[in-house]
C-alpha cells in the first residue's frame, strides 16, 4: 500500500496541523517522530526539553490511537531512519512543517532533501508560523504574516492510517547524558496549552498591560504560551484567531481587558518577526549579525564571570534571584531575561554565544529564532539597534521595591534589612555579623564595580560603532532584518504604547 509519511517535529498537535491534514487528503498516513541522538548532543539541549516533548508526544499518540493509528517513535540519524522505513514499505511523500531550528536541524534538513531527491520521494513542507522560507524582500513579509494568520484553521475530523497500530505502550526513554529538568516547569501537551490559552484570554490578560515587566506579577500576567508555541502544541494561527475573536466579543467598556489582548497581539506579530531573522540568515546563531563587531568580546572572555553568573553568584540580588527562578521553573519574564543578557554582555563583558547556549538549556520555551536574534540585539552586535543596558540595581528598585521576589528566591536575603536590600554588600560589618549574612552565608560581593564596568563596556562598543567600517555595514543589516513601517496590526484595536524591536523581550 502506498501511503504518506507525516514527520512530526516542533508541531506536536493534531488540530490546525497542515501537514497532517494535507497528507490525509492524499490517502493513508503513517505518523512518526524521530529521536536524533546527535541533535540531543547539541549545547542548546536539556532534559527539560526532552521531557516536555515526551509529554506532548504521549498526548498526541493517545489522540491518534483513538482514531485508529499511533505515533511511531524511531531513534537514529534522520536519513538512516527514513531508509529503514522506506525498505519496510515505500512511501510516496513526506509531509511536515518547516522548521527554523538550530544549526543541526538546518544541516539535517538539507540531507533529508537530498535523500528525498535520490529516492524520488516528494517532501511537502508547510509554514509553521508567519515565517516565509526563501523570502526575497523583507518588504513582503508583513503581508505574508497577515495572510497566514487569516487563513482557515486546518480541521482534522477523521484519519486513515496505513496499518493498525501495535499494542505496545508508548515508550521514549531520555538520553542518559541530558541534565536540567526544573521541578516547577510547565507540563507539555495540547490540553495544557489550550487550558493556558483559555485562562489567559478570559482572565489573566486583564493584567497583561503593566504586569509583564515585574517578575512578581509576570508569571500570571504573561500568557505563558511561549513553550507551547515553541513545540507546536498549539498553532500560532489558533492563538491569533482566538485572540481576535475574543477582542471582537469584548464590550467597549472592557478597556483594560482590550488593552491587554491588543498588546498581546502585537507581541505575537513580533514573535514571527524575530524568527524570520534566523530563517533568512541561519549564521546569526553562531556569528555576529553585523560582522563589524567580530572580536569585540572574544578575546576578553572571563570564565570566572561566566561561572558566577550560572551559579547565581554575581552579587547583584536581582540577577541572582532571576537565575535561581530560571533554574527552578524553566521560565522568566521578558524584561528579566533581557536584564540577564545585558549584565552578561556589558558589566561582565561576556560573549553572547556561550551565554546563549547556557540560557537555551535553562529556557523551557527556547525558540532558536527568537533566542539568537535577541541575544545579539541585547549584546549590541546587530548594528541596527540602540544600545540597551539594564542596570540590575535599578531594575530591582523599579520592579521589586519591597524585595519580595529577591527574598523568595534567595533565602540569604531574608534577614537583610530593607535599607541594604538593593546593595547588601555595602552593609556595615557589624550588621553582616548580626544578621549572619555575608558571602559564606549566601550573599556574594559583586564581581565588578557596576558603574565603572558598564561605562567601560559601553565606551568600547560605541568606539567600534562609530568607525567607518561598521557604519558601512549597517545598511545591509537593515535591508535584511529590520522591521518595516508602518506596522499594520492584525486588529483595529490600538495597543497603546508604541512597540519597537528594542522594547521587546524573549517571550510573552
Amino acid at each position: 500500500m502506498r501511503y504518506a509519511l507525516v514527520w512530526f517535529k516542533r508541531d506536536l498537535r493534531w488540530q490546525d496541523h497542515t501537514a497532517l491534514a494535507q497528507a490525509f487528503k492524499a490517502g493513508p498516513v503513517r505518523c512518526v517522530y524521530l529521536i536524533e541522538p546527535e541533535f540531543w548532543l547539541q549545547p542548546d539541549c536539556a532534559l527539560q526539553h526532552f521531557a516536555f516533548i515526551r509529554e506532548s508526544l504521549r498526548e498526541l499518540d493517545s489522540y491518534l490511537r483513538a482514531h485508529g493509528g499511533c505515533l511511531e517513535i524511531h531513534k537514529g540519524e534522520a536519513t538512516e531512519v527514513l531508509s529503514q522505513l522506506w525498505s519496510e514499505a515505500a512511501f510516496s511523500d513526506i509531509y511536515s512543517h518547516e522548521e527554523t531550528g538550530n544549526g543541526f536541524t538546518y544541516a539535517r534538513d538539507l540531507k533529508v532533501a537530498a535523500w528525498c531527491q535520490a529516492h524520488r520521494v516528494g517532501w511537502k513542507e508547510f509554514a509553521q508560523f508567519g515565517v516565509v522560507r526563501r523570502l526575497k524582500n523583507r518588504n513582503l513579509w508583513q503581508r505574508e504574516w497577515q495572510r497566514h494568520m487569516s487563513s482557515p484553521i486546518q480541521e482534522i475530523n477523521a484519519l486513515t492510517f496505513w496499518k493498525k497500530p501495535a499494542s505496545s505502550p508508548f515508550a521514549m526513554p531520555a538520553p542518559d547524558h541530558l541534565s536540567h529538568n526544573p521541578p516547577k516547569r510547565q507540563v507539555g501537551g495540547r490540553s495544557h496549552a489550550l487550558d493556558t490559552l483559555h485562562n489567559f484570554l478570559n482572565a489573566r490578560s486583564m493584567g497583561y498591560r503593566g504586569g509583564i515587566s515585574s517578575p512578581l506579577s509576570a508569571p500570571d500576567a504573561c500568557s505563558r504560551l511561549s513553550a507551547y508555541l515553541a513545540y507546536g502544541c498549539v498553532s500560532m494561527r489558533e492563538v491569533v484567531q482566538q485572540t481576535r475573536k475574543h477582542l471582537e466579543q469584548l464590550p467597549p467598556t472592557a478597556t483594560r481587558h482590550r488593552a491587554g489582548l491588543s498588546a498581546f497581539m502585537s507581541r505575537l506579530y513580533w514573535h514571527c518577526h524575530f524568527i524570520q531573522k534566523l530563517e533568512s540568515e541561519p549564521e546569526i546563531e553562531w556569528r555576529n549579525m553585523h560582522r563589524g563587531y567580530d572580536n569585540l568580546r572574544e578575546q576578553d572572555f572571563s570564565q570566572d564571570h561566566f561561572d558566577a553568573l550560572k551559579q547565581a553568584r554575581t552579587g547583584w540580588p536581582m540577577v541572582d534571584a532571576c537565575v535561581t527562578m530560571l533554574k527552578e521553573t524553566g521560565w522568566l519574564n521578558f524584561r528579566m531575561r533581557a536584564m540577564l543578557v545585558s549584565v552578561a554582555a556589558y558589566p561582565l563583558w561576556l560573549h553572547w554565544r556561550p551565554v546563549g547556549e547556557w540560557l537555551a538549556t535553562q529556557f523551557l520555551d527556547y525558540e532558536p529564532g527568537i533566542h539568537w536574534s535577541q541575544m545579539q540585539m541585547q549584546s549590541g552586535t546587530t548594528g541596527i539597534n540602540t544600545t540597551r543596558v539594564y542596570n540590575p540595581i535599578k531594575q530591582a528598585q523599579d520592579h521589586d521595591p519591597k524585595g519580595l521576589f529577591v527574598r523568595r528566591w534567595l533565602p540569604a536575603m531574608r534577614s537583610v534589612p530593607d535599607t541594604w536590600l538593593f546593595e547588601p554588600w555595602k552593609m556595615p560589618a557589624h550588621l553582616q555579623r548580626t544578621t549572619n549574612e555575608c558571602e559564606s552565608a549566601g550573599i556574594a560581593t559583586p564581581l565588578v564595580d557596576l558603574a565603572v564596568a558598564t561605562r567601560e563596556s559601553k565606551n568600547k562598543l560605541h568606539l567600534l560603532r562609530n568607525t567607518q567600517a561598521v557604519r558601512a555595514g549597517n545598511e545591509a543589516v537593515i535591508d535584511k532584518h529590520a522591521s518595516r513601517k508602518p506596522l499594520r496590526q492584525p486588529t483595529k484595536v490600538k495597543s497603546g504604547k508604541k512597540t519597537s524591536d528594542q522594547q521587546l523581550g524573549f517571550n510573552f
